[in-house]
């Protein structure tokens, strides 16, 4: 079964996704405790998705999220019935692959659960669908390969980087982003994509950092070079 770890201070709605997702074969393991996940997630690595409701004790969801970053790339969902969206832009922005509001059908869990380990857990023979210089997109997977290794990507992220090398090296107006990306809202500042281009451009540089890869282009955006 895959294991999923939930961090969920309501307990009767912790139970009811528990029960559903066991059905699709997936296991779910909750702790009301933000620090709890936290030691759970560093001594459990079987892992494979992280619920993360946000309005919790000891401390913040949005805070909580860059702890977890700081040691796993664990995929996030946020699972809150806080609908402000600068919660949503927060929780994308500090590393969340997800956001569903609070509330929604289990099932739309069950099937975004299923999305984004299609797109993190691609097989190694999967078909090649994009390539270009040093990258390589599974575009049916929602997978980016840098170098022959597989980025660990929010969605928000996979969008910005597909696009920049769809453009083939041609400059990517920072509007471009946000009305092309299904993941990113439309109210969103440019500040947001700057954010996220920062984010990818250190998951690049740890796999090669002899080059800056995604160049600036001063009162424009960004380019692939």
């Amino acid at each position: 079964m895959i294991q999923v770890l939930m961090i969920e201070d309501d307990l009767e709605l912790a139970q009811i996704i528990t029960e559903y997702l066991a059905s699709f074969d997936i296991e779910v393991t909750n702790t009301d405790s933000p620090y709890n996940g936290l030691s759970m997630l560093n001594i459990n690595k079987e892992f494979k998705l992280l619920i993360l409701d946000l309005t919790l004790p000891e401390i913040d969801g949005l805070e909580l999220i860059p702890k977890i970053r700081e040691k796993s790339n664990i995929p996030i969902i946020i699972s809150s019935a806080r609908d402000d969206i600068l919660d949503k832009v927060m929780g994308l922005e500090r590393g969340a692959d997800d956001y569903l509001p609070k509330p929604y059908n289990p099932r739309e869990l069950q099937a975004r659960i299923k999305t984004i380990l299609k797109r993190v857990e691609t097989p190694l023979d999967a078909k090649k669908e994009e390539e270009t210089s040093a990258f390589r997109i599974i575009e049916s997977d929602m997978q980016i390969f840098f170098k022959n290794e597989a980025l660990v990507l929010t969605l928000a992220e996979y969008d910005i980087l597909k696009l920049l090398i769809q453009r083939n090296r041609g400059v990517v107006a920072r509007e471009d982003f946000i009305y092309t990306s299904d993941h990113i809202e439309d109210d969103s500042s440019l500040k947001n994509i700057d954010v996220i281009i920062s984010r990818i451009r250190t998951k690049l540089s740890k796999i090669d950092s002899t080059k800056t890869y995604i160049k600036s282009v001063r009162g424009i955006g960004y380019q692939l070079i």
